[in-house]
């Protein structure tokens, strides 16, 4: 029996997936999360095969959730399944060492069949999105992400420089270095630019 934890922010579509999958002779939802803080706090205590998470969720993103858990558990496979096909999001995903990462409009079977696959060794990513993954890169270090990402949800430097445990002058230039990059005009336009692309 395959034991999948889910992770998403929206309780529909959550709930479709864990249905769906349900219907599978050989999955069992055994948690869900939603989003990768509560994740964390609810992996402590179970026993489970496979991580299955969106991206976009507010206080940890479903593709920092797979680094820690690469981190912490190396033995739990992980998926992502989304609605954004971003090249900056699979190429993040892979750096982060995901084992499938699938869209939402797939067809539900495919998603079973992809996680038997993971269980097995193997790589489930759509060729063409892994082919646009390697046709994009991502200009930003991990502290001017960080920082950026803290300003698109507008924070000020002051609480920025707190959150990320940095001085404001130092934040001040990595998001200077992350405007100057993204050939942004501030930096709301440049967290948009970044987003867009998946690099956020």
């Amino acid at each position: 029996m395959l034991k999948v934890f889910i992770v998403e922010d929206q309780a529909l579509v959550r709930g479709a997936l864990c249905a769906l999958l349900q219907l599978e002779g050989d999955i069992e939802i055994v948690g869900q999360a939603e989003n990768g803080q509560q994740a964390l706090e609810r992996i402590k205590t179970l026993d489970f095969d496979i991580v299955l998470t969106d991206i976009e969720m507010p206080k940890i993103t479903g593709i920092e959730l797979i680094e820690q858990v690469r981190e912490r558990y190396p033995h739990i496979k992980t998926a992502i399944v989304t609605t954004f096909g971003r090249a900056g999001y699979i190429k993040r995903a892979l750096s982060a060492g995901v084992d499938a990462f699938l869209l939402k409009d797939a067809p539900s079977e495919d998603l079973a069949q992809a996680l038997r696959r993971i269980m097995q060794g193997r790589k489930v990513i759509d060729p063409e999105l892994a082919i646009a993954a390697l046709d994009i890169q991502d200009p930003l270090t991990e502290k001017e992400r960080k920082a950026l990402q803290l300003a698109g949800e507008g924070k000020s430097t002051a609480d920025i420089a707190v959150a990320l445990f940095l001085s404001e002058g130092t934040v001040r230039n990595y998001l200077s270095e992350a405007i100057s990059k993204l050939n942004a005009t501030n930096r709301i336009d440049a967290a948009r630019l970044a987003k867009q692309k998946g690099w956020l």
